[in-house]
């Protein structure tokens, strides 16, 4: 069995990272199982895809489509093209996408069209908000795939709904989680922590990214305006997303309690949102890590894909509505924050249970 592993965008990083841990383990064991690691360049600057790459121990890709930057459509056209001529030259029997990204989307179809089975791993969660990019790379790949693998129960339950066969279906968990659990005794303090005085949950993390958020710089400044007059002088601390950063230099919001810092590596950022007192975001994914640490999560966001945060987890759905922020601060800073619980079956263990899932169906 020969499989494409697909990464694209730093979201992807830390989920395939313990799926080729599990590969290797079991072809170690004597299963005929190989893989081929393509990185599609989607995200290609060093702080967004090469020191992930470094950190969590993946292999160098063996093959880089390099399509950078662009739109949407420039992206999707550049990677099918890409991949389409990898497969020319040299096929596989399964390609393998995590997540939503265009990278996962684009490759999928380019594999599908010439007769490779799909594996998607995070298949099944949805938002229910069309207008979201990832949620139509989610639809549109999930109505390709072979063999979906999923994180929660809800997301299998999603998937039987539109009409999806039960035995294409494995709940196996996150292997997100996966990758959290085996790094976080390599957490480390960026460099900034005594600089700015920083002592655990005694600040606020935020991370902002999302258009309906920052593309509107008026919006946007609204937004920051009212997290800094309801967090009562904490420590705010911005790693500045790119696509953030542009709209952040054409509006004026300051604050002696408001650090702006640059992107940071996946240990020092989970470091901070371990040691947090809450984090703001609207990024799915973080709110996946925070309810795994134990740490109060606010989403700027009217819709979630991944309901089991505010369900079982710390995080709760605030909205866009900047008068949401004042009493939801008001509740953490009061210790009145619910107290949540882990997801079943994200143990560290998905990958595996993934890769046994495959040896057995292919």
């Amino acid at each position: 069995m020969f499989i494409d592993i697909i990464a694209g965008a730093r979201p992807n990083f830390m989920k395939i990272a313990p799926i080729i841990d599990a590969i290797t383990k079991t072809k170690q064991q004597g299963h005929n199982i190989h893989y081929r690691l393509v990185h599609t360049g989607q995200h290609y600057d060093s702080k967004m895809s090469g020191i992930f790459f470094r950190q969590l121990g993946i292999p160098k890709p063996d093959i880089n489509l390099g399509v950078g930057s662009g739109t949407q459509a420039q992206q999707t056209a550049s990677i099918m093209v890409e991949y389409e001529k990898l497969l020319f030259t040299k096929s596989c029997d399964a390609c393998l996408v995590v997540g939503d990204v265009t990278s996962t989307m684009a490759t999928a179809i380019t594999a599908k069209k010439l007769g490779i089975k799909v594996i998607h791993v995070e298949a099944g969660i949805r938002s229910g908000d069309i207008s979201m990019p990832e949620e139509i790379n989610r639809i549109l790949t999930d109505s390709i795939t072979d063999y979906f693998f999923t994180t929660t129960e809800m997301a299998s339950q999603n998937l039987l709904q539109t009409g999806i066969k039960k035995e294409q279906i494995f709940f196996v968990g996150n292997t997100m989680i996966d990758t959290l659990l085996k790094q976080m005794p390599s957490f480390r303090k960026p460099n900034f922590w005594n600089t700015l005085r920083l002592s655990e949950r005694q600040y606020i993390l935020i991370t902002l990214h999302r258009p309906n958020n920052v593309d509107d710089g008026q919006n946007f400044k609204v937004l920051l305006e009212a997290i800094v007059k309801a967090t009562h002088k904490l420590p705010l601390i911005f790693p500045v997303h790119p696509r953030t950063l542009k709209t952040l230099q054409q509006i004026n919001v300051q604050a002696p309690q408001l650090h702006f810092v640059e992107p940071l590596d996946y240990l020092e950022f989970n470091y901070l949102a371990k040691n947090a007192k809450a984090v703001v975001t609207d990024s799915g994914g973080i709110t996946e890590e925070t309810t795994v640490m134990g740490v109060p999560c606010m989403t700027l966001r009217a819709t979630t894909e991944r309901p089991e945060t505010c369900m079982i987890g710390t995080n709760e759905l605030l909205g866009t509505n900047p008068d949401a922020i004042q009493p939801a601060m008001d509740r953490l800073l009061n210790n009145q924050w619910k107290k949540g619980k882990i997801p079943e079956r994200w143990d560290g263990k998905a990958a595996e249970r993934i890769i046994a899932h495959l040896i057995n169906i292919m």
